[in-house]
């Protein structure tokens, strides 16, 4: 039977990349495909499982029919090295992060904005994502654990769920920014790896009742992003944030909801 993911391990691999994987396995509640020496992916993609996480020396690659994208640190590496020269940064300047926050980011993806949200409120803040998609999920945890944030920055805890459903469970005022980048309808210019964040990510769109709820979740801001020369914002009653002309996003920003 066909299964959506399974994990496996590069060729040959050492005692180290089998137990990860085992542990992947176990924690995801998907198959262990084991490698035997020289035996390749294609006839497993084409017949046994939609998407592999393939665990290896140069770290964890997400692999489907059509490609594959291992994880990495991708712009926002870039983006934290400016971060921390004191260079200014969008996200961080609509979201206003500061040092001790706690930022639920509801759209998690490749985890790029969590990478710098993580360096943004430091050792002390708290950053948790959260992705409906079983296997970018699995791809950010696993690479996330990899990956080496360094001692300025917070561990980012990745929960696989619906974002709405995760709001509902959550007490009032319990983070201090929530975190929205839904997918756009149209494609967009992008850095490598986002072809596999559209084929595996929830397209649906941002609704009025989840960006209540999460309204009820914030302290300070629901933040959404969305694409410029769209009613992306529009239709959740947002207005963007002044930005660069040059950008082809547009972010917007609402404040708590009263809580009865």
């Amino acid at each position: 039977m066909r299964v959506p993911l399974a994990v496996t391990t590069s060729a040959r691999p050492k005692p180290q990349l089998r137990a990860q994987a085992e542990a992947a396995s176990r924690q995801w509640g998907v198959p262990l495909f084991m490698r035997h020496p020289k035996e390749g992916i294609s006839e497993w993609l084409e017949e046994r499982a939609d998407a592999l996480l393939i665990f290896g020396h140069d770290g964890v690659t997400l692999w489907d029919r059509e490609g594959h994208h291992g994880f990495h640190g991708g712009m926002a590496h870039l983006r934290r090295l400016r971060l921390a020269t004191g260079e200014p940064d969008t996200f961080v300047r609509v979201t206003e992060l500061r040092k001790g926050d706690a930022v639920l980011d509801c759209t998690l993806g490749l985890a790029q904005d969590a990478l710098v949200a993580s360096l943004a409120v430091g050792p002390q803040g708290r950053v948790v994502g959260v992705e409906k998609s079983l296997p970018l999920a699995a791809l950010a945890a696993e690479g996330l654990k990899r990956y080496e944030l360094g001692p300025d920055s917070c561990h980012i805890d990745v929960v696989h769920a619906d974002a709405h459903a995760y709001l509902r469970t959550l007490p009032a005022r319990s983070f201090d920014v929530v975190v929205f980048d839904p997918m756009f309808a149209k494609p967009r210019k992008a850095q490598p790896g986002f072809d596999v964040l559209r084929r595996f990510a929830d397209h649906a769109p941002l609704t009025p009742e989840a960006l209540q709820e999460a309204r009820r979740v914030t302290r300070r801001w629901v933040v959404v992003k969305g694409a410029r020369y769209s009613d992306d914002l529009k239709k959740l009653g947002l207005k963007p944030e002044p930005s660069s002309r040059h950008t082809d996003v547009d972010w917007g920003r609402i404040g708590p909801a009263e809580v009865g």
